[in-house]
């Protein structure tokens, strides 16, 4: 079957619509890799329905919702993992479609990494502890290039208020989590974790931002800058997404 008779797929026409961009704008991603076309024989643009509606979905709002929510929504399948075991998983496959990409071959360890230890410190520290839901929310979309995390935990200050209890708040914990090398005991592995992401975020050009109580960790991707702000409302556990 031709590219134009398959009702699954539409023309770039229908997929600027769709998405209400234009025409230009879609030809502009697909050669920058943010949004890619299929080509038919005649090297024309056809966009998978299924394609343009993950593109659209705003993965960062449900993972927000459902980590702030006093109930958690009911989350997919393919967003939830109750257990390490299934994260580990869908982390490996998240790698196995990364390394597809050429243009990625040499950032893929490195953004599997980042993300490895962002979801793993969720569980290593909430272990037996979760408030009420066990498991942490785990996105990917390939197109925006955009990875999300969060969980329903204690919250990072919690964490490192076990060694450092003169932490005065949610901006002093993340600073301190993020810039400096605690020492290792099971209680503090989350500040050697997040001080990796720091090192290889600002190193290799990746971009992270993780919210934890009020306030928010920001490096900027391509720009090698840190900072911590305020946050717009609270959040207990932790809401991370990573840009590559």
């Amino acid at each position: 079957m031709r590219m134009k008779q398959d009702k699954n797929l539409l023309s770039i026409g229908e997929a600027a619509k769709f998405l209400d961009v234009s025409i230009h704008t879609l030809r502009l991603w697909d050669s920058s890799g943010k949004l890619k076309a299929l080509r038919s024989s005649g090297r024309h643009r056809y966009y998978p329905k299924e394609q343009l509606e993950r593109f659209v979905l705003d993965t960062e709002s449900i993972a927000r919702v459902w980590a702030e929510s006093p109930t958690a929504p009911e989350l997919l399948p393919d967003q939830y993992c109750r257990t390490y075991d299934v994260f580990k998983a869908r982390l490996d496959t998240m790698s196995g479609i990364l390394n597809q990409d050429a243009a990625l071959k040499s950032m893929v360890p490195l953004i599997t990494a980042v993300t490895g230890e962002i979801g793993n410190n969720s569980f290593d520290h909430n272990f037996g502890n979760w408030p009420d839901v066990p498991g942490i929310f785990f996105y990917y979309n390939t197109d925006k290039r955009v990875i999300v995390l969060a969980d329903r935990g204690l919250g990072i200050r919690a964490t490192l208020l076990r060694v450092r209890p003169a932490l005065q708040d949610d901006r002093e914990a993340l600073t301190v989590a993020f810039r400096e090398r605690v020492s290792g005991r099971a209680p503090e592995q989350r500040g050697n974790g997040l001080k990796f992401v720091h090192d290889v975020a600002m190193k290799y050009s990746l971009g992270v931002s993780l919210q934890s109580g009020t306030a928010v960790a920001d490096i900027e991707k391509n720009k090698g800058q840190f900072k911590v702000r305020l946050a717009e409302r609270n959040i207990r556990g932790t809401l991370a997404k990573i840009t590559y």
